[in-house]
Protein backbone atom coordinates (compact mmCIF):
# COMPACT_ATOMS: atom_id res chain seq x y z
CA UNK A 1 0.00 0.00 0.00
CA UNK A 2 1.28 3.46 -0.89
CA UNK A 3 0.33 7.10 -1.25
CA UNK A 4 -0.87 7.51 -4.84
CA UNK A 5 -0.02 11.13 -5.73
CA UNK A 6 0.84 14.58 -4.47
CA UNK A 7 3.53 15.63 -2.01
CA UNK A 8 3.98 12.10 -0.61
CA UNK A 9 3.29 10.21 -3.86
CA UNK A 10 4.70 6.66 -4.07
CA UNK A 11 5.69 6.61 -0.39
CA UNK A 12 4.78 3.34 1.35
CA UNK A 13 2.20 3.04 4.13
CA UNK A 14 2.10 0.32 6.75
CA UNK A 15 -0.93 -1.89 7.34
CA UNK A 16 -1.92 -4.24 10.15
CA UNK A 17 -1.27 -7.92 9.64
CA UNK A 18 -4.22 -10.28 9.39
CA UNK A 19 -7.70 -9.89 8.02
CA UNK A 20 -9.08 -7.52 10.66
CA UNK A 21 -8.65 -4.56 8.33
CA UNK A 22 -9.51 -4.02 4.67
CA UNK A 23 -7.76 -0.84 3.50
CA UNK A 24 -9.18 0.99 0.49
CA UNK A 25 -7.27 -0.25 -2.53
CA UNK A 26 -4.78 2.00 -4.30
CA UNK A 27 -6.98 1.90 -7.39
CA UNK A 28 -10.12 2.93 -5.49
CA UNK A 29 -8.29 5.78 -3.74
CA UNK A 30 -6.97 6.95 -7.10
CA UNK A 31 -10.51 6.94 -8.51
CA UNK A 32 -11.84 8.82 -5.47
CA UNK A 33 -9.23 11.56 -5.66
CA UNK A 34 -9.52 11.86 -9.44
CA UNK A 35 -13.23 12.61 -8.89
CA UNK A 36 -12.55 15.09 -6.07
CA UNK A 37 -9.71 16.70 -8.01
CA UNK A 38 -8.61 20.20 -7.01
CA UNK A 39 -11.46 20.54 -4.48
CA UNK A 40 -9.24 18.71 -1.96
CA UNK A 41 -6.75 21.57 -1.82
CA UNK A 42 -7.14 23.57 1.42
CA UNK A 43 -10.00 21.33 2.58
CA UNK A 44 -10.87 19.87 5.97
CA UNK A 45 -11.01 16.12 5.33
CA UNK A 46 -12.45 13.61 7.83
CA UNK A 47 -11.44 9.95 7.47
CA UNK A 48 -14.09 8.06 9.46
CA UNK A 49 -13.31 4.41 10.34
CA UNK A 50 -9.81 5.45 9.26
CA UNK A 51 -8.04 2.08 9.57
CA UNK A 52 -4.53 2.71 8.23
CA UNK A 53 -5.26 6.39 7.59
CA UNK A 54 -4.49 5.94 3.88
CA UNK A 55 -7.46 8.00 2.64
CA UNK A 56 -6.82 10.95 4.97
CA UNK A 57 -3.09 10.80 4.25
CA UNK A 58 -3.85 10.84 0.52
CA UNK A 59 -5.95 13.98 1.09
CA UNK A 60 -3.04 15.63 2.93
CA UNK A 61 -0.66 14.61 0.15
CA UNK A 62 -2.96 16.33 -2.34
CA UNK A 63 -3.11 19.58 -0.40
CA UNK A 64 -5.82 19.25 2.27
CA UNK A 65 -5.12 21.76 5.05
CA UNK A 66 -6.22 19.34 7.75
CA UNK A 67 -7.21 15.70 8.16
CA UNK A 68 -9.12 14.27 11.10
CA UNK A 69 -8.87 10.50 11.55
CA UNK A 70 -11.61 8.77 13.54
CA UNK A 71 -10.66 5.23 14.56
CA UNK A 72 -11.74 3.31 17.68
CA UNK A 73 -9.47 0.24 17.20
CA UNK A 74 -6.39 1.09 19.30
CA UNK A 75 -3.82 -0.78 17.14
CA UNK A 76 -5.18 0.93 14.02
CA UNK A 77 -5.08 4.37 15.67
CA UNK A 78 -1.45 3.71 16.63
CA UNK A 79 -0.75 2.63 13.04
CA UNK A 80 -2.17 5.91 11.70
CA UNK A 81 0.27 7.79 13.92
CA UNK A 82 3.15 5.59 12.67
CA UNK A 83 2.17 6.29 9.05
CA UNK A 84 2.02 10.04 9.74
CA UNK A 85 5.39 9.88 11.50
CA UNK A 86 6.99 7.93 8.63
CA UNK A 87 5.97 10.76 6.27
CA UNK A 88 7.04 13.40 8.81
CA UNK A 89 3.54 14.88 8.94
CA UNK A 90 3.35 16.70 12.25
CA UNK A 91 0.80 19.46 11.62
CA UNK A 92 -2.74 19.58 10.29
CA UNK A 93 -3.78 16.22 11.73
CA UNK A 94 -5.88 14.93 14.58
CA UNK A 95 -6.55 11.33 15.55
CA UNK A 96 -9.78 10.77 17.48
CA UNK A 97 -9.44 7.38 19.17
CA UNK A 98 -13.14 6.73 19.58
CA UNK A 99 -16.29 5.32 18.04
CA UNK A 100 -17.29 6.99 14.76
CA UNK A 101 -20.56 8.41 16.11
CA UNK A 102 -18.85 9.83 19.19
CA UNK A 103 -16.09 11.33 17.04
CA UNK A 104 -18.56 12.95 14.65
CA UNK A 105 -20.57 14.34 17.57
CA UNK A 106 -17.35 15.80 18.96
CA UNK A 107 -16.70 17.54 15.63
CA UNK A 108 -20.29 18.81 15.63
CA UNK A 109 -19.89 20.17 19.18
CA UNK A 110 -16.77 22.02 18.02
CA UNK A 111 -18.81 23.40 15.09
CA UNK A 112 -16.31 22.09 12.56
CA UNK A 113 -17.75 21.83 9.06
CA UNK A 114 -15.67 19.38 7.05
CA UNK A 115 -15.46 19.75 3.29
CA UNK A 116 -15.25 15.96 2.95
CA UNK A 117 -16.22 13.08 5.21
CA UNK A 118 -15.07 9.66 4.03
CA UNK A 119 -17.01 6.80 5.66
CA UNK A 120 -15.65 3.27 5.36
CA UNK A 121 -16.76 0.88 8.12
CA UNK A 122 -15.83 -2.78 7.78
CA UNK A 123 -17.99 -4.25 5.01
CA UNK A 124 -19.42 -6.81 7.45
CA UNK A 125 -20.56 -4.02 9.78
CA UNK A 126 -23.60 -2.97 7.72
CA UNK A 127 -25.49 -1.51 10.73
CA UNK A 128 -22.87 1.28 11.00
CA UNK A 129 -23.67 2.98 7.68
CA UNK A 130 -27.11 4.43 8.33
CA UNK A 131 -26.53 5.85 11.86
CA UNK A 132 -23.38 7.62 10.66
CA UNK A 133 -25.16 9.10 7.64
CA UNK A 134 -28.14 10.09 9.81
CA UNK A 135 -25.88 11.91 12.26
CA UNK A 136 -24.04 13.76 9.50
CA UNK A 137 -27.34 14.72 7.85
CA UNK A 138 -29.29 15.69 10.94
CA UNK A 139 -26.41 17.63 12.53
CA UNK A 140 -25.65 19.24 9.16
CA UNK A 141 -22.04 18.35 9.90
CA UNK A 142 -20.77 19.37 6.49
CA UNK A 143 -19.62 22.57 4.78
CA UNK A 144 -22.30 24.00 2.44
CA UNK A 145 -20.64 22.56 -0.68
CA UNK A 146 -19.15 19.58 1.18
CA UNK A 147 -19.42 15.92 0.27
CA UNK A 148 -19.81 12.66 2.15
CA UNK A 149 -18.26 9.68 0.38
CA UNK A 150 -19.18 6.18 1.54
CA UNK A 151 -17.15 3.14 0.52
CA UNK A 152 -19.18 -0.06 0.70
CA UNK A 153 -19.62 -3.53 -0.73
CA UNK A 154 -21.38 -3.63 -4.10
CA UNK A 155 -24.28 -5.70 -2.68
CA UNK A 156 -25.22 -2.97 -0.20
CA UNK A 157 -27.60 -0.36 -1.57
CA UNK A 158 -27.65 2.90 0.35
CA UNK A 159 -30.72 5.19 0.45
CA UNK A 160 -31.05 8.15 -1.93
CA UNK A 161 -31.88 10.50 0.95
CA UNK A 162 -30.79 10.39 4.60
CA UNK A 163 -32.10 13.33 6.66
CA UNK A 164 -30.59 16.42 4.98
CA UNK A 165 -28.25 14.40 2.73
CA UNK A 166 -29.01 13.48 -0.87
CA UNK A 167 -27.15 10.95 -2.97
CA UNK A 168 -25.45 12.53 -5.99
CA UNK A 169 -23.27 9.82 -7.52
CA UNK A 170 -22.47 6.12 -7.33
CA UNK A 171 -19.21 4.70 -8.71
CA UNK A 172 -18.67 0.94 -8.77
CA UNK A 173 -15.21 -0.56 -9.02
CA UNK A 174 -14.98 -4.32 -8.69
CA UNK A 175 -16.60 -5.40 -5.41
CA UNK A 176 -16.38 -1.86 -3.97
CA UNK A 177 -18.67 1.11 -4.49
CA UNK A 178 -18.23 4.79 -3.70
CA UNK A 179 -21.53 6.56 -2.98
CA UNK A 180 -21.43 10.36 -2.81
CA UNK A 181 -23.80 12.58 -0.80
CA UNK A 182 -24.20 16.33 -0.36
CA UNK A 183 -26.52 18.52 1.66
CA UNK A 184 -29.93 18.50 0.06
CA UNK A 185 -30.84 21.68 -1.78
CA UNK A 186 -34.37 21.34 -0.37
CA UNK A 187 -33.18 21.35 3.26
Amino acid sequence: MRVIAGKFGSRPLKSLKGLSMRPSSDRLRETLFNVLGPLVKDSLFVDCFAGTGAVGIEALSRGAREAVFIENHAPAAALIQKNLDSLQISRGTEILKMDALVGLEKLSDRRLLPDFIFVDPPYGDTPQYLPVLELIGSARLLAPEGRVIVEHWHHLELPSFVDDLEQTRVLAQGDAVLTFYRLSRAA
